[in-house]
């Protein structure tokens, strides 16, 4: 029975591998008759090359959307301007921010440091639209909040008197000729060995923007709200956003 399976075996590979060279033998290979080709100059010519259904469907889609970024928010009595050491738009960023780390975030928030890099234009006194907001944070940036000891964040507040400044809420800190010489968080002196808690975007506690010592965090809360959205959700709620310099970042060159 078992020589009669092998020999039933051979025949099939036999039969199959007929059949493949029978395919091959008769299949034509295939060239090239001939080729055309059209040359589109990518300039102001190609203007004239328009999909005017799609044209007219996105027009739709940008009128709903121009639409909804005109609404109004809130109002601005003075202008929120950007600047070193300090600024109204840095002290509004933080101040918003640490506002609503402390709204949702289920211990206690210390302090918030925002970028000067991460806010992109300033504000006009006058009313704020959501179009202002999505001007102002174009990125989809997360708030966390990062445990970390004093002694870092004193290793931070050196980077911030090395750099002429960022956003900062509930610290204080005032620095000469570049060197840090105080820094307090609620209006006590940091201590090197205590945890304080900070809230700032999951760009920054990557150490971004030289700010290494966010790095060291030995714990890490991540909300999944995205900032942008929590400084809407601000501004709609005190529906006035004052512009605030109160020598919170207090750096002076002799």
């Amino acid at each position: 029975m078992q020589q009669i399976y092998r020999i039933m075996n051979r025949l099939h590979a036999v039969f199959v591998l007929a059949i493949v060279v029978s395919f091959v033998a008769c299949h034509k290979p295939l060239h090239v008759d001939s080729t055309s080709c059209e040359t589109i100059a990518v300039d102001m010519t190609a203007d004239a090359l328009q999909d005017s259904a799609y044209l007219s469907q996105l027009s739709q889609v940008k009128a709903q959307l121009d639409s909804q970024l005109s609404v109004v928010i809130g109002v601005a009595p003075e202008a929120l301007t950007l600047g070193n050491p300090e600024s109204p738009m840095l002290n509004w960023a933080s101040d918003a921010l640490l506002d609503k780390a402390r709204e949702l975030y289920a211990g206690r928030v210390d302090m918030a440091v925002v970028n000067k890099g991460g806010m992109r234009c300033e504000w006009q006194a006058g009313e704020i639209t959501l179009r202002n907001m999505y001007e102002l944070m174009p990125f989809d940036n997360e708030l966390v909040v990062l445990t970390l000891q004093g002694k870092d964040i004193l290793e931070l507040c050196q980077v911030f008197a090395t750099d002429d400044g960022q956003g900062v809420a509930g610290l204080r800190m005032s620095a000469e000729e570049k060197q840090l010489i105080e820094a307090t968080i609620a209006g006590k002196p940091i201590a090197e060995e205590a945890y304080y808690t900070i809230a700032t975007s999951d760009y920054l506690a990557g150490g971004t923007d030289h700010m290494t010592p966010l790095t060291k965090a030995v714990e890490t809360w991540k909300s999944g709200a995205k900032i942008r959205d929590l400084y809407i959700d601000w501004v709609r709620e005190h529906k006035t956003v004052p512009a605030v310099v109160d020598g919170r970042m207090n750096l002076f060159e002799i």
